[in-house]
């Protein structure tokens, strides 16, 4: 075999040292041409490659290979992952894991959601399939029943509180600098197994749970959020509801009780909600109706001074009654304790309730939160908080592009590009081919 061997521009790269270029050795130099050699003890294979080949070198002018990360990991990074780490020590949540870490568990689930992973096994092998990706986050693929095991065992406090600590540092980041805070309230069904007949048992033959929600309408996104048994009454859970000072708080017929109307109200709360047909209203005045509106109602009054059985109410401050008709021509009759605002303002403040009903519905549509992966009460409490943190890294990573406006659409390009090395912002853009470098050679096949 010849000492050198040439080509048409330059020399070839210096192979792998072996025994028999040990004995007979070979100079070299690196250079540009797409010629590969791959050597056997006596053997030399040349292979041409066709075409155009990028070289990316780094900053001592060594070849490079330029990193771009998945679409997953660039939705991780909205986590804040020290705190999480905080979390994980507080809990003792890892304590005596030997293979799958709490870490790993998270990415696994919010995988799940994003991906749109219907089983164990679906979601198991997905991420075997993606392990290169997984390892550059830091996480690692479960066997399905470690995956399991870990729902079902695992504090669900550590993925609550992260949620809770995320959607208040969402707060700066989508509530783009507004002064008042208007919060919806409200919960959704959602139906079970007979596994999960343990703790979710409802009535016969069926089993539920419910997700209750207080969602910020101008931040578009949940700030709070509990599961129950559907047993559970709305009003019995939003008694222990954080209340915000000064804040507007706005919800329906499930959460009727004097009670907690003047505890809001003793907060400094702002009250939007409906009055029942059968509920009296003691008029102190009536306010003018403005014109070309939907209004047929606006007065001043007082609630019934006692409630069922003859106790005592303890709202007793002036209330405002607003009746407005519908398009459908239902008459409906809102209750604030504002007696300053406009009357067309209260109408609109109880009509943006409507976007919590279209929250519930975006996740069970979008997200895995209508089939679970597991049954057990501490295993939904974890898919569910997950789910909503999938929500908030969806909501932050659009926040970061103009491309794509649309939620949905947003949400079906990460679906489909989710472990693909791409940009958020170049989601709907082409792939771009192999760019094309001067000092390359492209070989072409000569016309007969």
């Amino acid at each position: 075999m010849a000492r050198r061997l040439h080509v048409l521009r330059g020399e070839v790269i210096r192979p792998p040292l072996c025994r028999f270029r040990q004995r007979r050795g070979c100079p070299h130099q690196v250079h540009g041409c797409p010629v590969r050699i791959f050597w056997t003890e006596c053997t030399a294979l040349i292979l041409l490659g066709f075409g155009h080949r990028q070289v990316i070198r780094d900053r001592e002018r060594n070849n490079a290979v330029h990193h771009q990360n998945s679409v997953f990991h660039s939705l991780l990074k909205h986590i804040p992952w020290d705190r999480f780490a905080d979390l994980v020590k507080s809990y003792k949540a890892d304590r005596g894991v030997r293979r799958l870490t709490t870490k790993s568990q998270l990415v696994a689930l919010l995988y799940a959601q994003l991906g749109g992973a219907s089983s164990l096994r679906d979601l198991e092998a997905g991420l075997r399939s993606h392990r290169v990706r997984l390892y550059h986050v830091g996480a690692t693929a479960p066997a399905r029943s470690t995956l399991a095991d870990a729902n079902a065992k695992r504090p669900a406090g550590v993925f609550t509180e992260l949620f809770a600590l995320m959607a208040g540092r969402a707060n700066r980041a989508l509530r783009r600098g507004l002064p008042d805070s208007t919060y919806l309230i409200d919960s959704t069904g959602l139906r079970l197994n007979t596994l999960s007949a343990e703790w979710a048992h409802y009535r016969t033959k069926v089993n539920g749970a419910k997700l209750h929600v207080i969602y910020d309408a101008d931040g578009d996104r949940p700030i709070y959020h509990a599961v129950t048994p559907a047993r559970i009454n709305d009003i019995s859970r939003a008694q222990r509801m954080p209340v915000e000072v000064g804040a507007t708080y706005v919800f329906d017929l499930g959460y009727y009780d004097f009670d907690w109307w003047a505890k809001l109200d003793q907060a400094g709360c702002r009250i939007v909600t409906r009055l029942k047909k059968n509920t009296p209203l003691a008029t102190l005045e009536d306010r003018e109706l403005p014109e070309g509106s939907a209004i047929l109602l606006d007065r001043i009054g007082t609630l019934p001074r006692r409630q069922a059985m003859n106790r005592r109410n303890p709202f007793q401050n002036p209330v405002r009654e607003i009746q407005v008709q519908t398009d459908t021509g239902k008459v409906l009759r809102i209750l604030s304790n504002d007696l300053d605002a406009p009357a067309e303002e209260i109408a609109a403040l109880y009509k943006r309730r409507w976007a919590i009903e279209l929250f519930f519905r975006w996740i069970k549509q979008t997200l895995k939160i209508t089939r679970f992966l597991g049954t057990s009460e501490n295993a939904l409490r974890i898919e569910i908080a997950v789910a909503l943190i999938a929500f908030l890294l969806l909501r932050l990573a659009q926040a970061t592009q103009d491309a794509v406006p649309s939620p949905l659409t947003f949400a079906r390009l990460i679906r489909t590009n989710l472990m693909h090395r791409r940009q958020l912002k170049a989601l709907l853009d082409p792939e771009p081919g192999p760019a094309a470098d001067r000092n390359q050679l492209a070989l072409q096949w000569a016309a007969a």
